[in-house]
């Protein structure tokens, strides 16, 4: 009897052997045979490989098995938040525990926790980690930096995802029209990203284009009666009629839109679109699938079922380019092929498509250097300059200043609920004798935060109420020196150290707030970045 039992052991425990690397894979960690004193006998992984350093080890959760007589449940004591299990069967305890599959876990984990600023990047918005609850445990934006604010709030859908251990992928509840995938990764934890910052540039640029996407200024709107805005108005209403591509010259703030759109509205496309894009405004790839659209699945983050440019938006209608010498030089030679062969094909795709779209393209610059400083292309150039037509700055439009001002002072009048109905014979002389960098648009803004200041029961602007660039006296040196020191400069040379002096005036006063400072100037930040490296003040 008692060797028929000895057998009987001795067969469990080959039987025990036999099976012990079956119960290593399916655990997913280690498989441990011990003895009525808990000490281990063999140890195996989960490829059945025997690890030699726990034999004759003790293993206190076996033990506790075989006191109770009961499977028990517990911590492996190896790998931290790994389980383990124990099942006493006669003398002998059999155990396992996923210790490996906890370890894959985590190094996966380190895995994706690394590559989530390549993902950010990648895909143009937030990446995170999140765990079986959908609350983010790690979240990175497309800088590569923590969004510190964001760790610790929950998903609904990512709770779904890891619930149904399946992919959801739907609309951020963040941004509208952005994208947002959660993937459960394992049972404790998943990964997720969206294209938010991506579609909030785009967005960028879609309002800038809508800005002007009717025209609502006519000749009629143009004030002035100073032979130079005279000649430019009678030039551009005689061009309305035309076919022609019309390349508008002028400083900032001369006026250029508010030509291009007069000029579309006394044409025959006026019931016809009118389309502008600030070619200075946006890196060349955004402002590429904008002006010729693209297809389904061109680029990451393209919109589902691709998207119409603006060329064919403005079909029948006229196309604004501003700021065209901004223009990169790979991007010119598309926009020559469209001028040329009037139709355009969408990125991703080998399709023409036809249009009927008169340019009007402007610029703060001259192009015919550029050209010659291969900066601009001349094919270009002669495609764009059929009718040139050059707007003067205000400095030369002396007898329109005060009817400008009194057109803006009515304007805010409105606006800010004064009741200024003149300009004092000083502010009139200061306005004359400034050299108006920012030209009608700095006027504008002059008399605007002139209008703020004044008390509302004063009604003559006087020079207490004029923004600082008429009350430094840096500004107006040149202009009120005497004749003799003026000798010793030219018109240009005034102009530049006046305007250089301007721009170091209000930076000052702006605490080198660049975006206010172009704002008080009338000017975008894109001019006066590119003013500053001119006059070498990005260190100042």
């Amino acid at each position: 009897m008692k060797q028929a039992k000895q057998i009987d052991t001795h067969l469990l425990a080959h039987q025990l052997h036999v099976i012990l690397p079956f119960i290593g894979r399916i655990s997913g960690g280690f498989a441990t045979i011990t003895d009525q004193n808990g000490k281990r006998l063999k140890t195996v992984d989960s490829h059945g490989q025997e690890i030699e350093n726990l034999q004759g080890v003790f293993y206190d959760l076996a033990l506790d098995a075989l006191e109770k007589q009961t499977p028990v449940f517990g911590s492996s004591g190896i790998v931290p938040n790994a389980e383990a299990w124990a099942i006493p069967i006669g003398e002998y305890v059999i155990s396992g525990c996923n210790i490996e599959r906890v370890e894959r876990e985590q190094n996966l984990w380190n895995s994706l926790s690394k590559a989530l600023p390549l993902i950010a990047r990648v895909v143009g918005g937030e990446a995170v980690l999140f765990d079986h609850e959908g609350c983010r445990l790690e979240s990175i934006n497309p800088l590569g930096q923590c969004n510190k604010m964001y760790i610790g709030k929950c998903s609904h859908a990512a709770k779904r995802a890891m619930e149904i251990q399946e992919p959801i992928i739907d609309k951020s509840i963040s941004v509208p029209g952005a994208t947002a995938v959660r993937i459960p990764i394992t049972e404790n934890y998943g990964l997720g990203f969206n294209n938010e910052q991506t579609v909030l540039e785009k967005n960028k640029l879609i309002n800038e284009v809508k800005k002007f996407q009717y025209a609502k200024y006519n000749f009629e709107d143009i004030t002035g009666s100073s032979p130079s805005i005279v000649h430019a108005k009678e030039l551009a209403s005689r061009v309305a009629l035309s076919l022609s591509s019309v390349l508008i010259y002028g400083e900032t703030g001369t006026g250029k839109e508010v030509f291009a759109q007069a000029i579309h509205n006394a044409s025959r496309r006026r019931e016809c679109p009118f389309i502008a894009i600030n070619c200075g405004a946006m890196p060349a790839s955004l402002i590429e699938g904008n002006l010729f659209g693209y297809v389904d699945g061109a680029f990451t983050g393209a919109k589902k079922g691709g998207n119409a440019g603006l060329f064919e938006d403005a079909n029948h209608g006229t196309l604004f380019l501003d700021e065209i010498s901004e223009m990169e030089w790979e991007l010119q030679a598309k926009l020559l092929r469209v001028l040329q062969e009037h139709e355009v094909v969408r990125i991703g795709s080998t399709k023409p498509t036809r249009i009927d779209v008169r340019v009007i393209a402007a610029t703060n610059k001259h192009l015919r250097q550029l050209v010659k400083d291969k900066q601009f292309r001349e094919d270009l150039f002669y495609r764009l300059n059929v009718i040139e037509l050059n707007l003067p700055p205000l400095r030369e439009r002396q007898d329109d200043i005060e009817d400008l001002a009194g057109l803006f002072i009515k304007k805010f009048n409105n606006i800010f609920g004064k009741m200024v109905v003149s300009i004092s014979p000083k502010v009139v002389k200061l306005f004359r004798e400034y050299a108006w960098p920012g030209n009608v648009r700095e006027l504008q803004n002059c008399i605007e935060s002139s209008l703020n200041l004044i008390p509302v029961n004063e009604q003559v602007l006087e020079s207490q109420h004029l923004p600082a660039q008429f009350t430094n006296r840096n500004v107006n040196d040149y202009a009120n020196t005497g004749n003799k020191e003026l000798d010793s400069y030219n018109l240009a040379t005034v102009l530049r150290d006046t305007e250089k002096n301007l721009l170091i005036n209000i930076l000052k006063a702006e605490n080198n707030n660049r975006t206010q400072a172009a704002k008080k100037l009338g000017i975008s930040t894109t001019t006066l970045w590119r003013k500053m490296c001119e006059y070498q003040l990005l260190q100042k």
